[in-house]
């Protein structure tokens, strides 16, 4: 019911408009969103790959509605290339295909996309494509496939434990040695689509994980469920996977004891980092992945 009410909360432009902008909305977000600008970003992961950290940089927008916004989007991420090559940090991208033009049509987005992709492959950088509701997987893992012929080991997507497909999906991409982030999903989908209980989410998210761990394809365990990662440590350690076959990913923010307890067991763990003046919709998805955070929220509202 909690996760509902904050996914539904995500698309409510009223309730974004309230908040977005605000002091007080600022605030609440900073748990969760590294800053607004490129700079933030940049500074914050300098933080992060101090303490052992790596990074995976995403400019939040969604739903770009114009060609004009899309290259600006675009823009952005070249300039993040750039800079986190300048500054030589431990740091990829991540590229949502709504950002950058897929609404407006399916040939700026992928042309866009793939713009990004060769600049990182000259750089020896990597963006992952993230993925988002079921209208858009089979295009997302087309064009990851296209762009990965074109780069190789410059680009991978994301896939979700909630879906039937999913596992299907791992096969098709191992097979072509790309990288996957595996996560359990944040979006409102049917059951027509998606497992509906949380039980049979996580258990397939266990069988699909220690799929990959062993496959020679180096891919992102994302959880913060300790559950999940207890299981993938005791696939590692009974199987005597190495550690730097695959890392933890994990959201900045959230379970940050986790985190550090993994570096200092020796994993390797990637944060991913959001920054951008568009945060609400984010915001939300997190809210609706852990109804715990809601507390750290409402503690918030009374600080001065």
């Amino acid at each position: 019911m909690l996760r509902s009410t904050f996914i539904a909360l995500s698309r409510n432009n009223t309730v974004r408009g309230l908040l977005e902008g605000t002091g007080p909305g600022r605030r609440l977000s900073g748990r969760f969103v590294a800053g607004t600008t490129l700079d933030d970003a940049i500074a914050r992961t300098a933080e992060l790959n101090r303490e052992g950290f790596s990074v995976s940089l995403d400019s939040l927008g969604e739903s770009v509605r114009t060609e004009q916004g899309a290259r600006a989007a675009a823009e952005l991420y070249h300039l993040l290339l750039d800079r986190i090559h300048a500054a030589g940090l431990d740091a990829n991208v991540s590229v949502k295909l709504t950002g950058v033009g897929m609404d407006v049509s399916s040939e700026l987005g992928e042309a866009v996309t793939g713009e990004i992709v060769a600049h990182a492959a000259q750089l020896g950088n990597f963006v992952r494509i993230d993925m988002e509701g079921t209208p858009y997987t089979e295009a997302t893992l087309r064009l990851t496939e296209d762009l990965h012929r074109a780069n190789p080991g410059a680009v991978g997507t994301v896939l979700q434990a909630y879906l039937y497909r999913t596992a299907a999906d791992a096969e098709r991409l191992l097979g072509q040695g790309i990288r996957i982030r595996l996560c359990k999903g944040a979006y409102k989908e049917a059951a027509v689509h998606a497992f509906p209980s949380k039980a049979d989410v996580d258990i397939n998210y266990v069988k699909l994980a220690v799929r990959m761990v062993p496959s020679g394809v180096y891919c992102g365990i994302a959880t913060h469920d300790e559950q999940m990662v207890a299981a993938v440590e005791a696939y590692v350690a009974a199987h005597a996977v190495t550690r730097d076959a695959f890392e933890f990913q994990m959201l900045f923010g959230v379970r940050r004891d986790l985190q550090r307890d993994l570096l200092r067991r020796g994993y390797r763990v990637r944060v991913y980092l959001p920054f951008g003046t568009d945060w609400y919709p984010y915001f939300m998805r997190r809210l609706a992945e852990r109804p715990a955070n809601v507390i750290f929220i409402l503690k918030s509202l009374f600080k001065s």
